[in-house]
């Protein structure tokens, strides 16, 4: 049988509003809208990475972190390294996002998107 090459290319993030979500993403990551539809956007990967999208879902339930018996989990997050952890948490907080209550980790920051979506900031030793 013979092997296929697979290429992840693209992400996407469900949200109770595809648009704002893009857009707080883009303001976020300095990414820029490739698709524009009614229901769904994707963004650029500027450095040849993976490209985000966003898909709107009706109904949309906001996941909990930390997760809670009974309610909605997170199915992933993203994972975001940056050069300076306090910078890049108050860029991430100018953006929109607010930093959640539970603080695993004294080197990570973990923020929620608008829609609730759980990210961390973490800085590469």
């Amino acid at each position: 049988m013979g092997h296929s090459h697979l290429t992840l290319t693209t992400v996407n993030i469900s949200a109770p509003d595809a648009r704002e979500l893009a857009q707080f993403y883009a303001r976020l990551l300095n990414r820029n809208v490739l698709v524009d539809e009614q229901d769904w956007v994707m963004l650029d990967a500027p450095d040849g990475g993976v490209r985000l999208s966003f898909q709107t879902e009706s109904p949309y339930e906001r996941p909990s972190w930390p997760t809670e018996p009974s309610k909605q989990q997170m199915m992933m997050h993203l994972e975001i390294r940056v050069d300076d952890l306090q910078a890049a948490s108050a860029h991430a907080l100018a953006c929109g996002s607010t930093l959640a209550d539970f603080q695993p980790q004294d080197d990570v920051r973990v923020h929620l998107d608008p829609a609730g979506h759980p990210f961390c900031l973490w800085v590469a030793s």
